[in-house]
């Protein structure tokens, strides 16, 4: 399932988009995409109201008129894994990790896929990162295989990590001061049921800056996968339904180009990956 939060910031809704592209308001199933929603087994509710048909269809120009908001509304945390990709690695010239380099986000920085992004007082090295978005669906503590973590996964989402490099590598060394910034979390348009997805160790991801590609890149590529990733962190902490773990972004990055193009007001970004939607955001100054 195509799962997405219509509506102005606080105020969104949670709706289904069915495959023929017509879209159902589920205020009346579930209250939201939370935490509440997996605890609750919010999909299996959806999924027999709208084999039901029982789902009130909303008027396409009502669709296009409104925000998309975040695919996770409240997420209670948000985990990055740094440096997933090989190719990433090497243009920014670090060591190939032997293990998942771990940080965290602030979960306050995750808005609507179109939200604007604000770039932060004093930055000068605000920049991009596409990257796999999984969302947790089950409490995970101490898996016993790869297999199990398979079992907790949701969903998946597109997610930007933007960061702010002077705040994370110069001014403290502290990767979470850089990452945490206003804004710097755009999730979404869809929060893709796992059983929808498919191969998700085979997506394309792309990155565009003012219509220039940036970044174009795979998830096969990746150093640690998708089950090791989330079958890691249940080793040194606790993963709650409603949880979202940013998976590592590809080569392109403004941190690994020799001119360094950073983010500036007025800049445009676009991001996609395969089977997951899209992202518009606008830089705008703080």
């Amino acid at each position: 399932m195509r799962l997405l939060r219509l509506g102005e910031p606080g105020r969104e809704r949670p709706v289904l988009l069915a495959a023929d592209g017509r879209h159902f308001d589920l205020t009346g199933v579930i209250g939201d995409l939370d935490r509440a929603f997996w605890v609750n087994q919010g999909a299996e509710s959806v999924r027999a109201a709208a084999e039901a048909g029982t789902l009130p269809e909303i008027p396409a120009e009502d669709v296009a008129a409104a925000r998309v908001g975040a695919a996770v509304a409240r997420p209670g945390k948000v985990v990055c894994i740094g440096l997933n990709y090989r190719d990433h690695a090497e243009e920014t010239g670090a060591a190939i990790p032997p293990r998942p380099v771990v940080f965290m986000k602030d979960p306050y920085t995750v808005v609507g896929p179109n939200d604007d992004i604000l770039i932060p007082r004093a930055s000068v090295k605000t920049d991009w990162e596409v990257e796999l978005a999984v969302v947790i669906g089950a409490r995970a503590r101490y898996l016993e295989s790869h297999e199990a973590a398979l079992d907790v996964i949701g969903g998946f989402a597109v997610s930007n990590d933007v960061s702010e490099r002077e705040f994370q590598l110069e001014r403290s060394g502290q990767w979470d001061l850089g990452k945490s910034c206003e804004s710097f979390n755009p999730l979404g348009p869809w929060l893709v049921t796992a059983d929808e997805v498919g191969d998700f160790q085979k997506l394309g991801l792309r990155l565009a800056v003012n219509g220039e590609q940036r970044q174009n890149g795979n998830t096969e590529n990746m150093i640690f996968g998708v089950a090791e990733v989330v079958h890691y962190l249940s080793q040194h902490m606790v993963l709650e339904p409603g949880d979202v773990i940013n998976t590592g972004t590809p080569a392109g990055v403004a941190l690994g180009m020799p001119d360094h193009p950073y983010l500036r007001a007025g800049d445009v970004v676009e991001l996609e990956i395969d089977g997951l939607g899209s992202q518009r955001s606008n830089l705008v100054q703080a």
